[in-house]
């Protein structure tokens, strides 16, 4: 079997560098692309030490030149992508009436169009392969809506749907497409956005999970690991939740 080549983005921290550090583990060489070059490279030079094949590449998802000049590095220096995880995320939380246009925008770019660039850039050599996995990060905001975070909400729900219709574009060419939609879960990000500026909305949140706690990014990675799966061929435009039974679809 081909050296699998796996691009993670917004890799550096939480879900996506549990997502790029379990790859690795199972032989995968990983490139963690994202906006915090300084600590990927610390956490790819860590893995690399351990023995596994990960190299740290900067991204800006919101540029296309960025996009394909990534992609160019990962070509000529590890190998054509088998694999793309699309993770890169932002968000803030305050009501649709205190936004503005921009912030909109913003929301987009970086969680809808940013995963819509990378697999534009990428499928090309999937193509040429005749096999690839794509997975893309959703949220469970995307499947049911959250109150305070509707601009994320809508652009979550923007990427299943991506999802969804571009799978029936690419099956044919052995390329699947799927998207893991995790809960609440415990990263800087959400530590940034809700925990530490809203702490009785996030104990709020917490209740109301069946199993009672935020998920840890580690918990996020199994539905990942199947679709991306070589055994995985019969599955793709398929959107499963991680979220402790918070939604049950």
């Amino acid at each position: 079997m081909n050296q699998e080549v796996a691009i993670v983005t917004g890799a550096a921290r939480g879900i996506g560098y549990a997502i790029g550090r379990a790859m690795a583990l199972q032989g995968i060489e990983v490139v963690l692309a994202g906006n915090m070059p300084d600590l990927q490279k610390q956490k790819a030079d860590e893995l690399c030490r351990m023995g596994y094949r990960v190299r740290a590449v900067e991204l800006d998802v919101t540029s296309q030149a960025s996009v394909g000049q990534m992609v160019d590095e990962v070509v000529h220096r590890v190998g054509m992508p088998t694999i793309l995880v699309n993770n890169a995320g932002a968000d803030t939380i305050k009501p649709f009436m205190d936004t503005v246009e921009s912030e909109w925008w913003s929301t987009l770019d970086v969680n809808l169009m940013g995963a819509m660039r990378c697999s534009h850039a990428v499928i090309p050599h999937m193509q040429a392969k005749q096999y690839g996995r794509i997975v893309n990060i959703g949220s469970d905001a995307g499947r049911v809506g959250t109150s305070g975070q509707v601009v994320y909400s809508a652009a979550k729900a923007g990427l299943i749907g991506f999802s969804k219709a571009l799978a029936r574009e690419v099956v044919s060419f052995g390329i699947t497409i799927n998207t893991v939609c995790p809960g609440p879960t415990n990263t800087p990000l959400v530590d940034d956005i809700l925990a530490k500026p809203h702490p009785r909305l996030y104990q709020a949140l917490e209740r109301s999970i069946p199993m009672k706690r935020f998920a840890e990014p580690d918990e996020i990675v199994p539905p990942v690991l199947m679709f991306i799966s070589r055994t995985a061929s019969y599955l793709t435009g398929q959107t499963v939740s991680a979220s402790g039974g918070l939604t049950m679809m």
